[in-house]
């Protein structure tokens, strides 16, 4: 996927425009310089989403995007695999960081998390299986319908889907804390797993279940 560069300077973008979410007249504005969101925004109001038990011997961060389609694989495969033997059973704890490239991954990300930490794994499946379909829908106006669309199959009623990609507000803090994090964290890729405080790029299951097991000393 494209150099996290490309993503932060998306992200300015997102901060400093007002993009289409359903017509020509409907819009949100999300205004202000990077310098201005890191004084005004309060980044600790962004709930980590984790999976596994609290206390797991190994940690892993991802950092991916929901519209590259390299994370979509990763996450339609491996993970799957990663959740059932490791997660699942007390050995990782599991949390997922959003990288937003475009508005479109920022729009996902508000759809996946409008129904709280219960549902944002659920919906997160779901808009990954549906990446090919909703990403090429058309323009800004088709994609979003199609993104409401998983929000609705997920069981978000239309008020509630509506006040979250409204949201401005939110946007601009899920853009804050999506730099913070990337630079900490030096990211410069998607998929990017962080492994007990070390930096891994994409692999594929059998690597990082050796991996894992070396980190279980097993």
């Amino acid at each position: 996927m494209s150099r996290i560069a490309t993503g932060i300077c998306a992200a300015v973008a997102i901060a400093a425009g007002s993009f289409l979410l359903s017509s020509p007249n409907a819009s949100f504005s999300l205004i202000g310089s990077a310098e201005a969101q890191e004084a005004e925004l309060d980044t600790s109001t962004i709930v980590e989403m984790t999976l596994g038990a609290e206390d797991a011997p190994v940690e892993i961060i991802e950092y991916a995007s929901y519209t590259c389609p390299h994370c979509a694989n990763f996450h339609k495969g491996p993970y799957k695999q990663l959740k059932k033997d490791f997660i699942d059973t007390g050995k990782v704890k599991f949390t997922y960081r959003e990288v937003y490239f475009d508005r479109y991954g920022l729009w996902a990300s508000m759809v996946a998390r409008c129904a709280g930490p219960d549902k944002f794994f659920g919906i997160s499946d779901l808009i990954y299986e549906g990446q090919s379909e909703w990403t090429r829908a058309g323009g800004p106006a088709e994609i979003v319908n199609e993104l409401r669309k998983i929000g609705r199959l997920a069981g978000i009623d239309n008020d509630q889907l509506e006040a979250c990609l409204q949201d401005g507000d939110r946007a601009r803090t899920l853009v804050a804390w999506y730099q913070e994090n990337a630079e900490k964290d030096g990211i410069q890729s998607t998929p990017s797993f962080i492994v007990n405080g070390r930096k891994i790029d994409n692999q594929s299951y059998d690597e990082f279940k050796k991996l894992i097991e070396a980190e279980l000393g097993s």
